[in-house]
């Protein structure tokens, strides 16, 4: 979600995440802090829970700040559920949340369950870190390399589960050139994505100077990148011709005739991969750090020119992974 920056200027940026300096003595400590929620994607609730974390603590980490303090939980239960299966639900996804905070070791905490039509999911995110801290999304110069560290379509590749389970008509379609396997492969590795963290990819921007982030979520690797670019300090274009996808999903936008989003870089993500501007010269170095680290791969997918403020599609390839 964006917020607004204060930073004791009559200027406000739009950004990831709230970023106000604190008045202290130091006059050096900043709040950065960012709320996000959304509705299930699957139906375990362990594992929604933990999608849901990465979700929340995707706005921070593209901010550069590698160390989250404390994350408060939003949690709605749907009315139609009794309520012996409304605490069960709400056990498992806090399971969840609890389980991926460990990895960061981030305080969590939940001050209330509330009971809507809908069940909802996310939280608030804070930290407290230094200026040094900080990457400001406003830093691309031309030469700049652009970095993706997770594929992109798992919106199509979470909803042709759900169409397989179904047995629904877009199923039908599916399966006469897609086996129960294939939705399955291209499932499994949509979940792996969103539970993963953002968090390497924040402290790597920080050892390899990064000088702008946003994390790719609802709006789609466009409508995210076009974002970040009009806040930018220097009058640049995005020049982006490389789109990692989750495989088979370029397969299924074409038999559901779906192409037009996937083209246009507007498909929805959830818990998506840091879209990052950084030095050329220390592109690969990232990447080879954040497969060693992590066993994940990344991308250079374009890069920052000159220009007036746009982002470009340049003979794009798709990459299937």
């Amino acid at each position: 979600m964006i917020y607004e920056k204060s930073l004791g200027k009559s200027d406000s940026q739009g950004l990831d995440s709230a970023i106000i300096p604190l008045n202290n003595n130091n006059k050096n400590l900043y709040l950065v802090q960012s709320v996000d929620f959304f509705y299930p994607l699957c139906d375990d609730a362990n594992l929604m829970g933990k999608i849901a974390f990465a979700n929340v603590v995707s706005d921070i980490y593209s901010c550069g700040v590698a160390d989250i303090d404390e994350v408060k939980i939003i949690l709605s239960m749907p009315d139609e559920l009794n309520e012996e299966q409304q605490q069960q639900v709400a056990n498992d996804l806090i399971s969840g949340f609890r389980e991926s905070a460990k990895l960061i070791k981030c305080r969590l905490t939940l001050e209330s369950i509330n009971i809507n039509p809908w069940c909802m999911i996310g939280g608030i995110a804070t930290s407290i870190c230094t200026k040094d801290e900080l990457v400001f999304p406003t830093g691309a110069l031309p030469g700049d390399a652009i970095i993706l560290t997770k594929p992109l379509g798992v919106q199509l590749a979470t909803n042709a589960k759900i169409w397989l389970d179904e047995n629904s008509e877009s199923w039908k379609k599916l399966s006469q050139h897609l086996t129960e396997d294939d939705v399955k492969e291209s499932y499994e590795k949509a979940l792996k994505s969103m539970v993963t963290l953002n968090h390497l990819g924040a402290k790597l921007m920080q050892k390899y100077k990064a000088h702008c982030a946003t994390d790719v979520t609802g709006f789609g690797i466009i409508g995210h990148a076009e974002n970040l670019i009009e806040f930018q300090e220097q009058n640049v274009n995005f020049v982006i011709n490389k789109m990692p996808l989750i495989k088979h999903v370029k397969k299924m936008s074409e038999i559901l005739n779906r192409t037009q989003k996937m083209l246009n870089g507007k498909m929805v993500e959830t818990s998506g991969g840091l879209f990052l501007c950084l030095p050329s010269e220390n592109a690969q170095a990232f990447c080879d750090d954040f497969f060693s680290s992590s066993g994940d791969a990344c991308w250079i997918i374009g890069r920052v020119e000159k220009g007036d403020k746009k982002v470009l599609l340049e003979n794009v390839e798709f990459i299937e992974i």
